[in-house]
């Protein structure tokens, strides 16, 4: 109740003023009280439902269906008492504002605003846990103890981990209070029981029990491994099943790195997760073959799985064919699953060697915003490997590369694919033409770009070392334009040290040249 003091000011105030006083009351308390319980309930929840979804749960949970229940029943008996004085309060408000003598309408809106006020702080705050309520709830039907570590069962019960383990462990498959077959024996932990065991008890000072901790890194990646294992069973299931699991798997590793590492632990992970491609063809359903080329993709990213994906003998037949037939998206996560694995050395021979190239050079030729980029970068990772540079070379890639850096594409990126071609023998041929030359120089004039500089200044240096008749064209471009000079005094490091050596080489092998060097 409001004090002495209150009160007196209250019946001292015009009437005008104790209006907005109530008013400002009110809001205040609705404020604090809403923004508090909707702040804890979203805390508790998010951390449950996410839980959930990381551990794959799709039954219910008759624990939180029964908690919301008993909330709702007792939020709505105090919204309609609340409901009831401020009707009253509007009431009184209105004969204050009409009448002359407002004394004794004062004290009336004081006693209403007393009551609203000692109202609002007994009505449950969110989640605010009763003492008559919530304690049975956090029992183990088992034991009738407070849970240390609640788990779900597949029937939606909850109950402590020890006694639900040791009920499992005696050969029951059914749940202990609603006698229904288990479809499985994992155990979930309910992280939203567990929550609100833990401010229970920290509100009343109550020590947790002993048997209370977080699940640790082990007990984690035994559920992770255990999960997997039914996802991957589902792959030789019906069609819906394996779409489902799919869509799960391509999730999951996409955004839980622990699924991405235990995922290789199974010997034949990886061709039970593909066997739904490789037993019809690629592209017969392309959400499914999406989704499974993805996870592959999300797989590689874990370098302890690079290897073992790359050398399994299914793998990379299916991005190739991904890379042939597919959505956009299969086709370029297919390129990029390929760049991933590459990035292993010994795994760019694999893929050099498996017939890989000529798709990943068809996405570079097709030009698809999505594909080009990932497409161009397994190129450049595998050009790093001679017999690599020496097959795209044989198929073709230079001119494909100098079409499409003339078009203005990807014009940094193909430059670095394009000089380390350049170091090959077979690629000056087709980069030692005139007009490349000469195009190649006025990009170096005319770039913002220092890494486009760089490169080219670098297939120039190639060329040149290469191939004397290119060193005469450059030469006589040099005397013309001082384009190596001038980049020789304001290029990067790589760039001058670069076009310093062609300078060098041009008054090496034509000693009558007048310095070329500014």
């Amino acid at each position: 109740m409001l004090s002495s003091l209150s009160l007196l000011l209250l019946l001292s105030l015009s009437s005008f003023t104790v209006v907005m006083l109530s008013l400002h009351i009110l809001a205040v308390l609705h404020l604090h009280v809403v923004w508090k319980g909707c702040l804890l309930e979203f805390n508790l929840l998010t951390a449950h439902v996410l839980t959930c979804r990381w551990q794959g749960v799709t039954f219910g949970n008759n624990f939180v269906r029964t908690w919301f229940l008993s909330m709702a029943k007792t939020e709505s008996a105090a919204v309609g008492e609340e409901t009831e004085l401020k009707k009253e309060l509007q009431r009184v408000v209105k004969t204050i504002l009409e009448e002359d003598d407002i004394g004794l309408k004062t004290i009336e809106a004081t006693r209403i605003l007393s009551n609203l006020a000692e109202l609002k702080l007994k009505k449950p705050v969110g989640i605010r846990l009763d003492d008559t309520i919530f304690p049975e709830k956090f029992k183990c039907p088992l034991s009738g103890e407070i849970m240390g570590d609640p788990v779900v069962l597949s029937s939606g019960q909850t109950y402590d981990r020890p006694n639900i383990q040791k009920w499992l462990n005696e050969g029951n498959l059914t749940c202990p209070l609603s006698k229904q077959v288990l479809s499985h024996t994992i155990l979930i932990p309910n992280c939203l029981v567990r929550e609100l065991i833990l401010h229970w008890s920290k509100e009343r000072g109550i020590a947790l029990p002993k048997s209370y901790q977080d699940v640790d890194g082990d007990m984690n990646a035994e559920v992770d491994r255990i999960y997997l294992n039914s996802l991957l069973e589902k792959m030789s299931s019906s069609l819906s099943d394996q779409k489902e699991a799919a869509k799960e798997l391509r999730r999951l590793t996409k955004t839980a790195p622990s699924y991405r590492a235990v995922f290789c632990e199974f010997t034949d992970a990886i061709s039970r997760l593909l066997s739904p491609l490789s037993q019809s063809k690629v592209e017969s359903d392309p959400g499914l073959q999406e989704d499974l080329i993805t996870t592959v993709l999300n797989l590689s990213i874990h370098g302890n799985n690079k290897k073992l994906i790359a050398e399994n003998p299914v793998v990379i037949p299916l991005l190739i064919e991904s890379m042939k037939f597919g959505t956009i998206e299969t086709r370029r996560n297919a390129a990029a699953a390929l760049f991933s694995l590459s990035a292993l050395d010994s795994n760019k021979f694999i893929i050099g060697n498996s017939g890989a190239l000529v798709p990943l050079l068809e996405l570079l030729r097709e030009g698809h915003p999505l594909a080009l980029m990932d497409a161009a970068s397994a190129i450049f990772n595998l050009c790093f490997v001679s017999e690599n540079k020496a097959k795209f070379i044989e198929i073709g890639i230079v001119k494909v590369m100098l079409q499409k850096i003339k078009d203005g594409i990807f014009v940094d990126e193909l430059l670095g694919i394009l000089a380390l071609l350049s170091t090959h023998h077979d690629a000056v041929d087709e980069l030692g033409d005139f007009d490349t030359l000469r195009w190649l120089f006025q990009i170096i004039r005319d770039s913002h770009s220092e890494r486009t500089r760089e490169n080219c200044v670098s297939i120039l240096y190639n060329v040149c070392s290469k191939d004397l008749n290119m060193l005469m064209v450059i030469r006589a471009e040099e005397i013309k334009k001082c384009t190596l000079a001038e980049l020789a005094d304001t290029g990067t490091t790589r760039a001058r040290r670069k076009a310093s050596g062609i300078i060098e080489k041009i008054h090496k092998a034509f000693p009558t040249t007048q310095s070329l060097r500014k």
